[in-house]
C-alpha cells in the first residue's frame, strides 16, 4: 500500500496542544494543517493554517488548547473532519478532495484510526498557482544609505544572495512562475542578474517607471489579466504560505487581501486610567498590540479598475478608497518569518539570520 507521508507523527497533536505550538508546528511542516488525534490515535479533528490565522484575528489566548478551536466548530460545516478511507485509488482521493473543495485529505481505517496523509500536489504535482506576482522593486531605499549608493536596495545580499533573489524563490516554491518586477533606481543591475527569469525558474517581466509610481502606481501600466494578482514589496524577506493566503482571499470573497503583522508596542510610563478627577487604575508599562501592514497583498482582477494610470498612487490609498466604496478588504495575518528590510539595523538582522544559510535554497 502507497504511503504519502512518510513521518505522519510530526504533522499530529493533541488537543490539549496549545495554539502557539500547533502554529509552530505548522510552520515547520509546511502542509498547512495539523491533525488532532487521542491516546489511541483517532482522528478527533483538524487544525488548519485558516483555523490558526483566526485566533490570532481575535486576539485569541494562543496558549490555550487547541481543544479550543476544535470547540468553536461545533454546530458547523466544519465540524467533522473531511476523511477518506486507507487504501482507495488515488482517482477515488481527488474525487473527494475536488467535491469538498479541500486539499488535504486524511486517510483513515475503518476504526478511525489516522494512517496517512494525501495532499492533491502529491497526486496532480504539476499544478501552478494560479496568481500573476508583482514585486515593487522601483525604490531607492534612502534609508539604507549609504549602502544603496551603488546598489538598489533589491539587490543588497542577504546570506550568498540578493534580496530580491531570495523573494522570487519563494514565489517559485509557491508554485508561482509568472513575475513582474517594477524597476526605477539603478534597475539595469536588476535586470542583467536576473535577464528574463528562466535561470531562477520563472517568466520575469519588467515593468519601469520614469518616475516613482509609489507602492500601487505602477499596477496600471500592467496588461490586464483575470488572475489574481499577489504584490509584494521589494524589501520584504517572509516563509509565508503564499497558497494559504491565496486560499483564505477566495474563501473571504475579498477584493483585495492585506498581510498584516502583529506589533508590540511597550508605553514607557505608567498609563493612568481616570474617571472625570478620579484614578481608578493604573497600568505600569503596558505592552499594547496592533497589526501593521506587512507589505503583501492579493487583490481581485476588477481592483486595478480603482487605481489611476501612471501617476503616484500608494497601496495605502487604494485601501482607503476600497473601503470608502464599500468594497470588502480582508486582513490576512502573517506568523511566519517575516521582516522588512529597509533601515540599516533591520539589514543586519536579516544578514544575521541568514547567515550560513544553503545558497541554492
Amino acid at each position: 500500500m502507497k504511503k504519502y507521508t512518510d513521518d505522519i507523527d510530526r504533522l499530529c497533536i493533541t488537543p490539549e496542544t496549545s495554539i502557539h505550538d500547533a502554529a509552530e508546528r505548522m510552520e515547520r511542516n509546511r502542509f498547512g494543517l495539523c491533525m488532532v488525534v487521542d491516546t489511541e490515535s483517532i482522528l478527533v479533528g483538524t487544525v488548519s493554517d485558516g483555523d490558526i490565522r483566526r485566533a490570532i484575528l481575535n486576539q485569541a489566548n494562543m496558549e490555550q488548547p487547541v481543544r479550543k478551536l476544535l470547540e468553536i466548530k461545533k454546530g458547523t460545516a466544519y465540524e467533522q473532519s473531511i476523511t477518506g478511507e486507507i487504501g482507495l485509488t488515488e482517482s477515488a482521493y481527488i474525487e473527494i478532495m475536488n467535491d469538498r473543495k479541500v486539499v488535504h485529505l486524511p486517510l483513515v481505517d475503518k476504526d478511525g484510526r489516522l494512517r496517512d496523509l494525501v495532499r492533491m500536489m502529491d497526486l496532480v504535482p504539476a499544478i501552478r498557482t494560479p496568481l500573476r506576482a508583482v514585486v515593487m522593486a522601483g525604490g531607492k531605499g534612502s534609508r539604507l544609505s549609504p549602502l544603496t549608493e551603488d546598489v538598489p536596495k533589491p539587490m543588497l545580499p542577504v546570506g550568498e544572495r540578493p534580496l530580491l533573489e531570495h523573494i522570487i524563490g519563494n514565489l517559485k516554491d509557491s508554485g508561482i512562475h509568472r513575475v513582474n518586477v517594477t524597476t526605477h533606481y539603478k534597475a539595469e543591475m536588476i535586470e542583467t542578474h536576473f535577464g528574463d527569469g528562466s535561470e531562477f525558474g520563472v517568466e520575469l517581466d519588467y515593468v519601469s517607471e520614469s518616475e516613482p509610481l509609489g507602492t500601487a502606481g505602477s499596477l496600471s501600466l500592467l496588461d490586464q489579466s483575470d488572475e489574481p494578482l499577489l504584490v509584494i514589496n521589494g524589501d520584504v524577506l517572509t516563509d509565508l504560505d503564499i497558497r494559504a493566503m491565496l486560499q483564505f482571499h477566495v474563501d473571504s470573497g475579498a477584493v483585495m487581501t492585506v498581510g498584516v503583522r502583529e506589533y508590540d508596542v511597550q508605553i514607557p510610563y505608567g498609563v493612568v486610567e481616570c474617571e472625570g478627577f478620579n484614578v481608578v487604575s493604573i497600568d505600569e508599562k503596558p505592552v499594547k498590540s496592533f497589526f501593521v501592514n506587512a507589505g503583501i497583498y492579493l487583490l481581485h482582477p476588477t481592483v486595478r479598475a480603482h487605481i489611476p494610470y501612471g501617476r503616484r498612487f500608494d497601496m495605502t490609498e487604494l485601501m482607503q478608497i476600497l473601503v470608502d466604496r464599500k468594497l470588502p478588504v480582508a486582513s490576512f495575518p502573517i506568523h511566519e518569518y517575516w521582516i522588512d528590510v529597509g533601515r540599516i539595523s533591520d539589514y543586519e538582522r536579516a544578514q544575521s539570520e541568514y547567515a550560513g544559510k544553503d545558497s541554492g535554497k
